[in-house]
């Protein structure tokens, strides 16, 4: 599959969170679902940090080569209900030894290569 870029509106709103929840699917077929702290990168990949990345199943299940599902969401009840999300489905790298992506967090990452997204009520950027 060809991935399409982020819009500016995704790309802005994806800065703007930290937590996003990650799914993965071992190889004896147990889907996991863990809330992750995330960073957007210049070529549209998602990395996925934590102190201890490497020691996760998410870790070991993208090692296996499960596919991944990401979404981030809230909810705005300031003045009703407004669900916002973004989920990217596609594919994952396991990789070690590089530089963590913030403060405390181990040389461990999951870098997601989207190939599928959707987006539901993003503020406008203005971007």
């Amino acid at each position: 599959m060809v991935m399409r870029p982020f819009s500016p509106d995704e790309r802005a709103w994806l800065a703007s969170q930290r937590l996003g929840r990650l799914a993965t699917v071992s190889s004896d077929g147990v889907v996991g679902n863990a809330p992750v702290t995330y960073f957007v990168r210049s070529d549209d990949t998602i990395d996925i940090g934590g102190m201890r990345m490497g020691a996760t199943r998410k870790f070991r299940n993208v090692q296996a080569g499960s596919r991944v599902a990401f979404v981030v969401d809230i909810v705005d009840t300031s003045a009703g209900w407004h669900p916002i999300y973004l989920e990217i489905r596609g594919t994952a790298e396991a990789l070690s030894d590089v530089e963590p992506p913030a403060d405390g967090f181990s040389r461990e990452i999951i870098r997601i290569h989207p190939d599928w997204i959707s987006s539901y009520n993003l503020p406008a950027s203005g971007g």
